[in-house]
């Protein structure tokens, strides 16, 4: 049962429709939550998450593959926390002034979207990282898409505001 809550980030890639975008929320929340205490703790959150959700995702991809009878199974979605964390992490890290109040909200909502659409579309070369093997490729094509969604949303949100 643990290992289930692990991989579906509490039970929310268990949420029907889209369990990749409710996936993606809890880092949405928790940067939300920490951006009152200023750039360096919502950074350092963010890193945190990002590991270890990936060090979860790899570690556990043995046991959800033969689970749920799939290497990347939509139910899984620790990539996405760690993917999501990944994107939230550099946008904020590019623009330090989007954390402050409303600018964090816009900040999450771009970048949030950015990563969906990046998760979901997986232009070359996320969609090629999905063939490492090992649990490995479930993750890298997350933190891909995490990194260039949050380069944009950075760039974009360090002109915005």
């Amino acid at each position: 049962m643990t290992r289930l809550l692990l991989s579906t980030a509490g039970g929310l890639g268990l949420l029907r429709p889209a369990p990749g975008t409710w996936g993606s929320l809890p880092p949405v929340a928790l940067t939300m939550a920490m951006a009152s205490s200023g750039p360096t703790p919502t950074l350092l959150m963010l890193a945190a998450l990002t590991v270890f959700a990936g060090i979860l995702c790899v570690m556990l991809a043995p046991w959800y593959a033969v689970h749920f009878g799939q290497t990347d199974p939509g139910a899984v979605v620790i990539d996405e926390v760690s993917g999501m964390s990944l994107c939230l992490l550099i946008a904020l890290a590019i623009a330090p002034e989007a954390c402050a109040w409303p600018n964090v909200i816009w900040t999450t909502v771009i970048a949030f979207v950015l990563f969906r659409l990046l998760d979901i579309a997986k232009p070359p070369p996320i969609g090629t990282l999905q063939q490492v093997p090992r649990g490995w490729g479930v993750l890298l094509d997350d933190l891909a898409a995490g990194f260039f969604a949050g380069l944009g949303a950075g760039l974009f949100t360090s002109w915005w505001f």
